[in-house]
């Protein structure tokens, strides 16, 4: 069977395509749909069906470009209302792609129009099964993102149906089924997902823990919804977008992609009350920025992180970028919703300068010298996760998670000079950048997070410290 995943590492996402004697589908598209497009062109084939697994919180879907350049008909499990020409399955219904047969088998619990695609081949026999956010490697999809749709839904409620979804449609196939889901390790639709992005439906009975043979209906509950933070806030924004259609990506780069000398910048910045996006290496920004920017570098995670911490995809935005990634910023931006960026600045931080406008830097040391300066008197502010934090961490630190700084913004100490790390040195970027436009400027950043300060031979401590802010 051909089916090829198309991996989207920045947003941990998977689209899918299949393709089979001229005939072709594609599942989940990301926004930018040229690709896809173009793989079809080199095999002749063409776009049949859009298959949508459910209504994406963590991305905007490119079903609806996809469908207008290709012809192809959208198709969602049952009972999704898209408010736009669709197809809407019923359970175990079978749509030809080629001599290729897709079978919808409707799986609600991680909301309720989840619908995984059952792929059989030209010979009748079920290849494997493209399961959306119902099912990942090592981990199912959280149960929570749907209730705020449905008036009286429960996460207790969306866990329940997923409990008979997993039992009911997808343990009883075989186990040599492929199993094909949506995301991997890094997406906030799930908690334990694994790096691996495909594995048989056998191994994953053996090993994630949400498929146990034994589990009850309590059991499976419980163990769910353990540990399973707040959503990050642009996640029902982006459910909007793919339920109510959205500007085509197209016209989004056409308007967006404007060099913008200086002095207009600046002049926006303060008009438009927008927020001034620095996207270079976290390096570049320590030394050199505009005044109460914010840092998200693209090299990172940056289009989940700009959805985390900006969280309304209406905010006006202005970016920095390296020379040459102008398109790419605008088009990552828009893969989680970001469609009002203004421009950019043209020649960059040198420009800035050169027109005589003020910059600012980031007080920033060495793991060594912050090693060499540590004492039982210095406040410590660690920037990650808080699994990663109960790991192992600096004694007496203090975890603020950069997810929840915006909520947590109280915590920070104000009157004292403290050090902020986090596990490689972006994210504690990403904090400074933030707490330096809210007038917070009395810490200093490490350089290389907790892996330096390992390896500058701190003896690090490994239970959870009262002070976890969660």
């Amino acid at each position: 069977m051909k089916i090829e995943q198309i991996y989207t590492g920045c947003i941990a996402q998977a689209a899918y395509y299949l393709e089979s004697n001229g005939e072709a589908a594609i599942f989940d598209p990301l926004r930018e749909v040229q690709p896809y497009i173009e793989k079809a062109n080199k095999d002749n084939a063409k776009i049949k069906y859009i298959f949508e697994t459910h209504f994406h919180a963590d991305f905007v879907s490119g079903h609806l470009d996809l469908a207008k350049k290709t012809g192809g008909q959208i198709v969602y499990g049952p009972t999704a209302k898209p408010e736009f020409e669709a197809v809407i399955a019923t359970d175990n219904q079978e749509f030809k792609v080629g001599n290729y047969t897709v079978k919808a088998l409707h799986t609600p619990g991680h909301t309720l129009e989840s619908t995984c695609y059952l792929l059989i081949d030209e010979n009748a026999k079920q290849h494997g099964i493209i399961t959306g956010d119902t099912l990942f490697i090592g981990d199912v999809g959280r149960p929570d993102l749907a209730q705020a749709m449905v008036e009286d839904l429960t996460q207790e409620k969306l866990a329940s149906y997923l409990f008979d979804s997993l039992r009911n449609k997808i343990m009883p196939l075989s186990d040599d089924l492929i199993v094909y889901p949506s995301h991997g390790a890094g997406s906030a639709c799930g908690k334990n997902m694994s790096k691996e992005t495909t594995d048989t439906l056998g191994n994953q009975k053996k090993t994630n823990y949400a498929l146990r043979e034994d589990m009850t209906r309590e059991e499976f509950t419980a163990e769910l919804l353990d540990g399973l933070g707040l959503p990050p806030a642009y996640f029902p924004q982006n459910v909007m977008m793919n339920i109510q259609g959205y500007e085509s990506l197209d016209t989004i780069i056409e308007k967006s992609f404007k060099a913008l000398k200086p002095n207009e910048f600046e002049t926006l910045a303060n008009q438009a009350e927008a927020i001034v996006l620095d996207v270079r290496l976290e390096n570049d920004y320590v030394k050199s920025h505009i005044p109460n920017s914010i840092f998200i570098g693209i090299q990172g995670n940056f289009a989940p992180w700009v959805g985390a911490l900006i969280m309304d995809v209406k905010q006006p935005l202005l970016l920095v970028t390296p020379e040459g990634r102008e398109q790419e910023t605008i088009t990552r931006l828009s893969r989680v919703g970001f469609d009002n960026v203004l421009g950019y600045l043209e020649g960059g931080i040198t420009a800035w300068q050169e027109a005589g406008f003020e910059v600012d830097s980031m007080k920033s040391i060495s793991p060594e010298e912050f090693t060499s300066k540590l004492s039982e008197k210095s406040i410590v502010v660690d920037a990650r996760k808080p699994g990663e934090f109960s790991a192992e961490h600096v004694e007496n630190a203090l975890n603020i998670p950069l997810d929840t700084v915006n909520q947590n913004f109280s915590e920070v100490p104000k009157n004292e000079q403290f050090y902020l790390h986090c596990a490689g040195g972006y994210r504690s970027v990403i904090m400074g950048s933030i707490l330096k436009s809210r007038g917070i400027h009395n810490f200093i950043n490490v350089e290389k997070g907790i892996s330096g300060i390992r390896n500058a031979g701190l003896k690090l401590t490994n239970f959870v410290c009262p002070s976890t802010i969660k």
